[in-house]
């Protein structure tokens, strides 16, 4: 996870790291433990199933990317 994480990030990349799982869980993404989205996860965005969800996307996004920005400061 290099870039920047927005709106149309699919869930997938996000899924693949574990820091970034936690912040899902706290934010009761249901799609963590869906077996219709596991089968979709390459291509749900992060905007749209907040969207569906009512999840502030914009609150969202500033945690997931600041825990990001962290980690990458981390392993300089």
């Amino acid at each position: 996870m290099r870039e920047k994480i927005t709106k149309d990030t699919v869930l997938a990349i996000l899924f693949d790291d574990p820091e970034a799982v936690k912040i899902l869980e706290k934010y009761k993404l249901p799609c963590l433990h869906c077996p219709v989205a596991q089968l979709e996860i390459g291509a749900l965005k992060l905007g749209e199933v907040c969207s569906v969800y009512g999840i502030d996307v914009n609150k969202l996004l500033e945690e997931l990317n600041k825990a990001k920005e962290s980690k990458q400061e981390n392993e300089k």
